[in-house]
C-alpha cells in the first residue's frame, strides 16, 4: 500500500463539505479543510505538506512547496493563475459539470422572451372572466420553433444549448476559434472569421466564449448593428467578451429586443466586497433578464462536481492521467 496522501480543501471557495469529499474518494486521503483568511501563515505551512489543493484563488498566490502535485479548481475559470505562478511538479485541472444547468437556465430565458409567461400572463389574468365569454387574450406571443440561434463558443455549454434548441426545432448556427469537423446538432458552422453571418441571421445570439485577451470586447457596437431589431443577446460565457458600453446602448436604445445576462463586469473583491455588476444601470432596464452569475447553481451540479474532484484525486493517487488538464507549473521554488 502506498503512503496516504493529503489534500487541502479551501473553505474560501465554498467547497467546505470535506466529509462529502472523503466519502466519495475510493483511495486513501487525509482530507483537511481550512480558509486562508483564518490564518494565512498557518495556511501556507499546511500547503507545504499537501499533495493536492482543492480551491480557487489564494490571495497572495500559491505558497512555496515542492510536494504539491495537483491544484484542482472546483469550477471552470482559472484566469487568475498562470503557469509561472504554479510550482514545478504541480498540475492545474479545472471542473465542468455545469453545462446542463446553464443550458436549462438559458432555455428558460429564451422561452420567457418568446412566451412572456411571467411578464405578460399576470396582467391578462387580472382582466380574465371565467363566465365562458370570449375575452381578449392579450397580444400574440412567439414560438422558439423556426427561429435561429447563434452560439459563439461551441464547447461544453454550447453543445448542450444546441441539443436543447434542436429539440425545439430551431436552426442552430455556431462559431469556434478554430475550424473543426462540422459537429452534430449544428446546421451552420464556422470560425470567428465568419461571425458576421451569425449576427445577421440569428434571432438569439448566445455568447459561451471564455474571457481573455483574444475575446475581450469581441462583441462590440459593430456586431450589435448587424443584429435583427427583434433579436435577443445572451451571455453565459464571460462578461468582458461583450463590450460593456455597447451592450448597454443596444439594450437601452432598443436597438435589439432584449437580453439574458448571467455574467458581469465587476465581482466582489478585497477592495470592493459588494460592487454593482456594471458601471451602467442595467437593473433599470425593462428589456433584460438579469441573474447574478448563478445559472449553474443547482445541488445536482454541485454533486457532479464533487464526484469529478474525487475521481481526479483518485487518479492522482493511482498514478493515472488526470482529466481536465489545464497546464503544468513552471515556477521554481
Amino acid at each position: 500500500m502506498g503512503q496516504k496522501k493529503s489534500v487541502l480543501v479551501m473553505r474560501d471557495t465554498g467547497m467546505n463539505n470535506n466529509e462529502i469529499l472523503a466519502e466519495k474518494l475510493s483511495t486513501d486521503w487525509d482530507v483537511q479543510i481550512l480558509s486562508v483568511r483564518d490564518d494565512p501563515n498557518f495556511f501556507n505551512e499546511m500547503v507545504k505538506n499537501m499533495d493536492a489543493i482543492v480551491g480557487g484563488p489564494i490571495p497572495d498566490g500559491v505558497p512555496e512547496t515542492t510536494k504539491l502535485k495537483l491544484y484542482q479548481v472546483p469550477f471552470t475559470g482559472y484566469d487568475w493563475i498562470t503557469p509561472a505562478e504554479l510550482p514545478i511538479g504541480a498540475t492545474l485541472c479545472n471542473t465542468h459539470e455545469h453545462e446542463t444547468t446553464i443550458a436549462e437556465h438559458l432555455m428558460a430565458g429564451m422561452l420567457e422572451w418568446q412566451t412572456g409567461l411571467m411578464r405578460d400572463t399576470h396582467p391578462v389574468m387580472q382582466k380574465y372572466s371565467f363566465n365562458g365569454r370570449d375575452i381578449n387574450k392579450g397580444p400574440h406571443h412567439r414560438e422558439l420553433r423556426g427561429s435561429t440561434v447563434g452560439i459563439i463558443g461551441y464547447g461544453h455549454i454550447g453543445r448542450e444549448i444546441a441539443r436543447r434548441c434542436k429539440a425545439f426545432d430551431m436552426t442552430v448556427m455556431a462559431v469556434s476559434r478554430t475550424m473543426r469537423k462540422e459537429p452534430e446538432l449544428v446546421d451552420w458552422y464556422g470560425t470567428v472569421e465568419d461571425i458576421d453571418a451569425l449576427f445577421q441571421r440569428s434571432d438569439f445570439v448566445i455568447n459561451c466564449a471564455p474571457g481573455g485577451e483574444e475575446t475581450r470586447g469581441m462583441i462590440d457596437r459593430r456586431c450589435f448593428s448587424m443584429m435583427k431589431s427583434d433579436a435577443i443577446i445572451a451571455n453565459v460565457g464571460r462578461g468582458e467578451v461583450i463590450d460593456e458600453k455597447a451592450l448597454y446602448e443596444a439594450l437601452s436604445s432598443r436597438r435589439i429586443r432584449g437580453g439574458i445576462i448571467d455574467v458581469w463586469y465587476k465581482y466582489p473583491g478585497k477592495k470592493n466586497p459588494n460592487p454593482w455588476p456594471s458601471k451602467f444601470p442595467f437593473h433599470k432596464l425593462d428589456n433584460i433578464i438579469m441573474s447574478p452569475h448563478n445559472s449553474a447553481w443547482t445541488q445536482a451540479m454541485s454533486h457532479r462536481r464533487w464526484d469529478f474532484v474525487a475521481a481526479n484525486l483518485d487518479r492522482l493517487s493511482k498514478g493515472l492521467e488526470l482529466k481536465n488538464f489545464c497546464f503544468r507549473g513552471e515556477r521554481v521554488d
